[in-house]
């Protein structure tokens, strides 16, 4: 490190892989299992300290649940969110200041996994009180086997303040398992890119290559072949997303499409001033409802217009 002047993105802990671990980490039936996952966690921080990482990423790939017929869902999730409470009072303990990430994901190896995606992340860590103290690392793969787009789960932490960093890859939509490829998709890279921009960046995350090269491309050479693809793929999209950007096409567009709340009673909805008497008086007054298009085919043209400028 002191060589190349690279930097440590992040520290975490393998909580999945050995046996001990079939029944979750945090979330095992065993207290036993818990203790031992508390610390490996406690000494994998303590590394991350000493190397200076500015991030820890929780990854829970047996945090969750095969069936409700053994699993008491309640005791779990509270256990979860103890074990996460923990890591924050032994980050301040030992003085590690670095930014604590969870990374969702929604199934594989666990057929349900607590920290399914963004919204559920979300919704865990404002329940329990840890959303001060963890930000959201999304993966691209991750998002593809939710169910949603990558830009999807980029907005949900955004909009919320819980966009901390992100594992860049890509994911086959014909496949339901998580394939960790190189980012070679410049649609994808843009919108990504066009949300971290929003966003103001990623500081102290960023972009981690979570990916590999296929099984066929075994030479050494594509090893760097992929890596060049994946970064030249996120460099266009960034180039794109502030041209775009810039133009405020797209933003200028929503803004005008939620322009019925800017004034009037829309205004008043906004500010909290009315409420279903109010609206209902309104609405039985008001007698023609006019909408706009959505013009989605538009938008998607002026996206193509920027792809390819």
């Amino acid at each position: 490190m002191k060589a190349t002047g690279i930097k440590l993105l992040w520290g975490t802990t393998n909580l999945f892989s050995h046996p001990r671990f079939m029944h979750g980490a945090a979330t095992s039936p065993n207290a036993d299992v818990f203790a031992y996952a508390a610390a490996r966690v406690k000494k994998t921080m303590e590394i991350t300290k000493e190397l200076g990482g500015e991030n820890y990423v929780f990854w829970g790939g047996r945090e969750g649940y095969e069936t409700l017929l053994n699993t008491d869902l309640k005791l779990e999730l509270d256990n979860l969110a103890r074990f996460l409470h923990m890591a924050v009072d032994y980050a301040k303990e030992i003085g590690f200041t670095g930014q604590f990430l969870i990374e969702p994901k929604p199934k594989e190896p666990t057929k349900h996994q607590y920290d399914f995606d963004v919204g559920t992340v979300i919704g865990f860590l404002k329940t329990y009180g840890l959303d001060p103290y963890f930000k959201i690392n999304i993966e691209a793969n991750h998002a593809t086997l939710a169910g949603h787009t990558f830009q999807h789960e980029l907005r949900m932490a955004r909009i919320n303040g819980l966009l901390g960093s992100v594992d860049a890859n890509q994911g086959d939509d014909l496949l339901g398992w998580d394939t960790d490829q190189m980012p070679t998709n410049i649609y994808i890279t843009t919108l990504a890119m066009y949300e971290i921009l929003l966003n103001g960046g990623l500081a102290p995350g960023g972009l981690n290559f979570d990916a590999k090269v296929r099984r066929g491309s075994f030479e050494p050479i594509d090893l760097f072949y992929g890596h060049i693809a994946g970064m030249d793929a996120f460099a266009h999209g960034l180039l794109i997303a502030h041209r775009l950007l810039e133009s405020r096409e797209l933003e200028d567009f929503i803004a005008e499409r939620y322009k019925s709340y800017t004034s009037g009673i829309g205004e008043k909805i906004v500010k909290g001033e009315v409420g279903f008497k109010e609206l209902s008086e309104y609405a039985m007054a008001n007698q023609e409802i006019k909408l706009t298009s959505g013009r989605q085919e538009l938008l998607e043209t002026i996206l193509n217009r920027y792809m390819f400028e």
